[in-house]
């Protein structure tokens, strides 16, 4: 009864997404990149400091007292040949997108991460932390107060952790120091990349713009790009072209899937999804072991002890008679879900069925098991 109600809760929410147009119009903006328009990847390896006995223990952890003592020696305090043992302060990986056309004295979001033996970060302050590009240059600076959605609770015998307190955000935490040399108006031409390659989408955005702009503006090139003429659409600069074109609607189009997560028992078949002539059949044994122990208890007033006597019930079913369902040539999305939830199928056995009806050749998508 479980599974069926499962079951009819996920027919009821395919149901909402077939109720939905088969062609929606999608801005182009959540279609494609532009060429160039991208953000960077910064990295820096830094110091928190402030824990409270939650940090890194410098035996386990030498690299943090390296960086340690690096800092407080730039500070002016001479440590060498000192021994301390501070349990307030962590190594950390801090790293950050730096957006596009970001200009010196932004700010931007850091995301930092112990990399020592620290158990939780939960109140600490990253100290000046520089952040650096893939070509080794300091873009960024990070320093601030860390928020972090984890907690641990410890005592003398037992620990409890929520959530991952190894790991927490800074909010604006980093400021630009370095922009990024691109000059989007020195473009000739803009070139758009689709996130989901599909020589009809790209045929779609191909004649949407050559619509509103003018003939031969834009050119399919392949199936994951589009190439524009800034200099023959002209009206502007070329971020004046990419700002009349981005809120364009275009009805993408995408190969039929079925995506299988084994871990979650979830199920998600697109609605192009086809199948050929297959019959599928379903059988098995059916195990259940009863535990009902017997108490046996002495008369009142006399000698003996309460035992206890167990008794147990073991029996398997075998179904003589399998349920079998008959799909035929051409059967669309909801007829599948039906005809298997007539059989009685749970979302794990319908996940089976489906990779071998795929298996058979008979189911016509992609399938993406996870």
């Amino acid at each position: 009864m479980v599974w069926r109600s499962v079951i009819a809760g996920m027919i009821a929410v395919l149901l909402a997404v077939w109720s939905l147009p088969a062609s929606a119009q999608v801005r182009l903006k959540d279609l494609v990149e532009f060429d160039g328009v991208r953000g960077n990847e910064l990295v820096g390896y830094g110091l928190v400091v402030g824990l409270n006995g939650t940090g890194d223990g410098v035996r386990n952890s030498p690299f943090t007292e390296e960086i340690m003592a690096t800092l407080l020696e730039r500070l002016g305090v001479n440590v060498t040949g000192e021994q301390f043992r501070p349990r307030n302060v962590a190594a950390v990986i801090a790293t950050a997108t730096l957006p596009p056309f970001a200009r010196a004295g932004a700010r931007i979001d850091v995301s930092v991460s112990a990399i020592g033996d620290a158990s939780s970060l939960h109140g600490g302050t990253l100290v000046m932390t520089p952040l650096n590009g893939a070509d080794g240059q300091i873009y960024a600076v990070a320093q601030g107060s860390i928020v972090s959605g984890g907690v641990s609770i410890r005592g003398q015998a037992a620990e409890e952790v929520r959530g991952v307190p190894t790991s927490g955000t800074v909010p604006l935490g980093a400021r630009v120091e370095r922009e990024v040399d691109f000059v989007l108006s020195s473009l000739r031409s803009v070139r758009l990349a689709l996130r989901q390659p599909d020589f009809s989408t790209a045929a779609s955005i191909e004649r949407v713009i050559n619509a509103q702009l003018g003939r031969g503006i834009a050119t399919m090139l392949d199936a994951g790009t589009v190439e524009l003429d800034v200099a023959r659409a002209g009206g502007g600069s070329t971020a004046h072209l990419l700002s009349r074109i981005e809120n364009l609607t275009v009805a993408p189009q995408s190969r039929a899937r079925v995506v299988l997560d084994q871990r979650s028992g979830t199920v998600v078949i697109g609605a192009d999804v086809r199948i050929s002539d297959v019959a599928v059949a379903q059988g098995g044994l059916s195990l259940r072991v009863e535990e009902t122990p017997l108490v046996v208890q002495p008369n009142p007033f006399g000698e003996g002890e309460t035992v206890v006597v167990p008794r147990t019930a073991v029996a398997i079913e075998d179904r003589d008679q399998v349920a079998l369902a008959e799909l035929r040539g051409g059967t669309s999305l909801s007829e599948i879900v039906e005809g298997l939830t007539a059989l009685g199928v749970g979302p794990r056995d319908l996940i089976e069925l489906l990779s071998s009806i795929h298996a058979a050749g008979a189911l016509h998508a992609e399938l993406i098991v996870r």
